[in-house]
């Protein structure tokens, strides 16, 4: 058999294993609070997760990227040694992959990007040199750390405690809810189309600036939210009322429902457009060095890698995806479907701001933090602190470790291949 066949072979094993584990871990703590909350159930969650997923990956992945995964390393560097680089990619997928497979075995919900990151940082530093790694990128993932989860506590705690003393507290919550429906879905629709564009759309690189987009934006938020609160008490009234409401949930509950699936569906369309490439960007470059014998600045993932890769990550859910739902639809604090919405919502909405400021953020991160701030406006005994110290310590871990393990395995594969 051609080497060149073994090679992609085993490269698309590696790659479709690194997408699973970004399924089992990103995509569930992405999708755990919708599932926590029971506003979706498992099959639910991982049939929107696999069809969005596809989608985003498949229509607003990135077709082209570049050679070094987030531009850790400058290529040149790796010019003229296109085997290392291969290598190098075989490693970060390797190195990767094992490392949120752990995390995940622990109910642990960790940044797949920054284990890509630490892993290519640890060839990197092997293969051309500490003097060729962009460390303000390091800075900046570190920063992060705080950053994320702060931010995210703050938008979705300060969501949840005006709605929980506005609806949920009142003496009608349904009326309530009913009252400010209109003013969510247009919130809501607001955001998602924003972050549509500017988070879910941006491999497209579309030329639209915020503010034009914003104001085009609007109209369409207020023409939904004009249907939206009819639209909303049709499915409250058909699901809550007459059909079956295994959930138990209140009418408002089932408001908040309601919105938190079209979040989730967000979310998970997010996820494939931006996420996937972290298991076919390092692929896509050991095509790239395989087919061309060099190494290219920028290559092209081509569309079935994608499909594939979308596929993967939503099949990586429904294997082994439950402890990370678990634990962020549990055991952090209680979820219910307005704890969850908020959320959702507010870590959508952190997200968009923080990215359109400029400042270094984690979706996964943004997610934890969020769910951390709704469980603090309950107080501190809603919070399973001894959790949160094992999510902070595996947030901490992930970058030396990934960066330390690629040291090793890349250097053993050196001297047995090269």
């Amino acid at each position: 058999m051609n080497i060149d066949v073994i090679i992609l072979s085993i490269a698309t094993l590696i790659g479709l294993y690194m997408a699973a584990n970004i399924g089992a871990n990103d995509l569930a703590n992405a999708m755990g609070t919708a599932v926590g909350s029971r506003a979706l159930n498992l099959r639910q969650a991982v049939m929107i997760s696999i069809i969005a997923n596809v989608l985003g990956a498949s229509l607003a992945g990135g077709y082209v990227t570049g050679t070094i995964s987030k531009g850790i390393i400058d290529p040149v560097f790796l010019v003229d040694a296109p085997d290392k680089l291969m290598i190098g990619m075989f490693v970060a997928l390797i190195v990767a992959g094992l490392c949120v497979h752990l995390a995940t075995f622990f109910g642990l919900p960790v940044s797949t990007t920054h284990a890509i990151v630490g892993a290519v940082v640890g060839f990197g530093i092997i293969s051309v040199g500490a003097g060729a790694i962009s460390w303000h990128k390091i800075t900046g993932i570190a920063a992060s750390w705080v950053i994320s989860p702060v931010a995210g506590a703050l938008f979705s705690g300060g969501i949840y405690y005006f709605l929980e003393k506005k609806v949920m507290a009142a003496g009608d919550p349904y009326a309530e809810a009913v009252h400010y429906a209109p003013f969510l879905i247009f919130l809501v629709v607001l955001v998602l189309i924003l972050s549509f564009i500017f988070k879910g759309l941006k491999n497209l690189h579309l030329e639209v600036g915020f503010f034009s987009t914003v104001l085009l934006t609007i109209p369409c938020a207020a023409i939904v939210a004009l249907f939206g609160r009819k639209w909303i008490r049709w499915q409250i009234h058909l699901k809550c009322e007459l059909g079956p409401n295994p959930q138990g949930f209140s009418p408002a509950e089932c408001l908040f429902a309601q919105l938190q699936i079209i979040t989730a569906c967000y979310i998970a369309f997010a996820h494939g457009a931006n996420d996937v490439a972290n298991a076919v960007g390092p692929l896509a470059a050991i095509f790239s060095v395989v087919k061309t014998k060099s190494v290219a600045l920028q290559v092209e993932v081509p569309f079935w890698m994608l499909f594939i890769g979308g596929i993967a990550v939503g099949g990586g859910l429904y294997v082994f995806g439950t402890r990370v739902l678990e634990t962020i639809g549990k055991n952090i604090t209680e979820i219910t479907p307005i704890r969850g919405f908020c959320a959702q919502f507010g870590a959508a909405t952190t997200i968009l701001i923080c990215s359109r400021l400029g400042l270094p953020v984690s979706t996964t991160h943004v997610l934890v933090g969020s769910v951390v701030g709704v469980g603090l406006m309950r107080g501190m005994g809603a919070l399973d602190l001894r959790i949160l110290k094992n999510i902070a310590f595996s947030w901490i871990i992930t970058l030396p470790l990934t960066m330390f393990m690629a040291m090793i395995i890349y250097k053993l594969l050196i001297l047995i291949l090269l």
